[in-house]
């Protein structure tokens, strides 16, 4: 009987969305390839970035039944969440079969965090129930993680004045015009009576051997805010996130524009995009042309290619192609947990080859709530447009070699190396 119990829901949220998925392409497009690059679930704060934010605000932060770092519970059903809603779609596309995947249909690589595993796990297990799919995942793989080779000096300078030219040219200016949101932060999570310092210290620009930066003070800042969201997305009490100061989502997305700017002065910048994502974008991009055109170094040619990884990697991605999205109450080019960065290939009846590049994610709520998706309750999805591209009933819909083009223009030939794609 407990067993009965424990799983009924389940059962019944599967039955829920078992119903027909409404949305559908019209006659004359057809979706032949999808490659997906999804962040994984919620979790906890990672071990360095909870020492970072107990060691600014001189408190402990709220406890969570997973070690830090890894998927929850929660995250594992939000994700699933997601991945039942994307297979039906495509499905109804007809981009897949009923049944387990057979060979071509269906390919997934994690990064090998046991966060962006378990993702795996549950969009696969959501989207093809019983199958038992083989995840690959490989230690250190060169798609997900910026190569060991150090930057050269001149590299490194380059990056640092990329950073510099995106907060306008100086730290300290960037610092004092974001006093309103530091400020906001401040009095979320400071203990009543105490300054916690780091919130007033100057930020420090700091240099990696990588060839990345990070910024002293606004690292940890951007660290609580994220923990905070985390928090709310887990669902905890609100009398625990931020210390009973973000009791709704708006009073949460409040708390959030410092991740915005982590993102716009380290991470979305093009030397570190260029050295961090190419390998992956490189990858993609042959992904897309398969079964149009032979490919060497390929991966596997497969109608659903699924990549699942970090904040960092479709922040890479998306600064290579030039897209930028605001979501819902999100503050600008915010990534949530189990966003993904998608491209879809089509087909018209004139043989003419389309991509669709979009970001979608789900909203604070859908995350806390552990809301089913349907085309009534759809994920936010935000599409890259440019000049060629035209409105469809499937989508935005831009000419493929123009796509292509624009996937491959800002790839750094010389990070492409070969590939490895181990067979499940």
């Amino acid at each position: 009987m407990p067993d009965v119990i424990k799983t009924f829901p389940i059962v019944m949220l599967a039955a829920a969305l078992a119903a027909p998925f409404l949305a559908h392409a019209a006659p004359h497009y057809t979706l032949e390839k999808v490659v997906e690059v999804s962040r994984h679930g919620v979790r906890p704060p990672s071990p360095d970035n909870r020492k970072e934010i107990e060691a600014g605000t001189a408190r402990s932060w709220a406890n969570w039944l997973t070690p830090d770092g890894d998927l929850t519970g929660h995250g594992y059903t939000a994700v699933w969440l997601k991945g039942q809603y994307e297979s039906q779609r495509y499905h109804q596309l007809g981009l897949l079969k009923d049944g387990c995947p057979a060979s071509g249909e269906f390919y997934v690589r994690a990064s090998p965090l046991q966060r962006t595993r378990a993702t795996a796990k549950a969009l696969t297990e959501a989207a093809f129930p019983g199958c038992n799919i083989a995840i690959i995942s490989e230690k250190e793989d060169p798609l997900f993680f910026t190569p060991a080779k150090k930057a050269s000096p001149e590299e490194a300078e380059a990056t640092r004045q990329q950073a510099l030219q995106a907060m306008g040219g100086n730290l300290a200016s960037a610092q004092q015009r974001l006093q309103p949101q530091i400020g906001a932060l401040r009095k979320a999570v400071c203990p009543p009576g105490q300054s916690c310092p780091i919130f007033s210290q100057p930020w420090e620009l700091k240099s990696w051997s990588s060839g990345g930066v990070g910024i002293k003070g606004l690292d940890s800042l951007a660290a609580m805010a994220e923990t905070i969201r985390l928090e709310y997305s887990e669902n905890k009490p609100t009398a625990q996130v931020a210390f009973g100061h973000a009791r709704s989502a708006e009073e949460v997305a409040r708390l959030l524009p410092l991740l915005t700017a982590k993102y716009d002065y380290t991470n979305d910048l093009q030397g570190p995009a260029q050295r961090g994502a190419s390998l992956l974008m490189d990858q993609i991009s042959r992904a897309l042309q398969q079964g149009v055109t032979d490919q060497q170094n390929a991966p596997p040619d497969v109608r659903w290619l699924l990549y699942v990884a970090h904040d960092i990697n479709i922040s890479w991605l998306r600064t290579l192609l030039d897209f930028r999205w605001q979501q819902g109450l999100y503050p600008p080019g915010n990534i949530p947990p189990g966003g993904s960065l998608v491209f879809e290939r089509w087909r018209n009846d004139h043989q003419q080859r389309f991509i669709r590049i979009y970001f979608q994610s789900q909203g604070l709520d859908q995350l806390r709530q552990l809301t089913p998706l349907s085309q009534r309750n759809p994920p936010l999805l935000s599409e890259l447009k440019f000049t060629g591209c035209k409105a469809t009933p499937v989508g935005t819909l831009c000419p493929y070699d123009i796509s292509l083009q624009r996937i491959e223009k800002n790839i750094d030939r010389s990070s492409i190396a070969p590939i490895d794609s181990p067979q499940p």
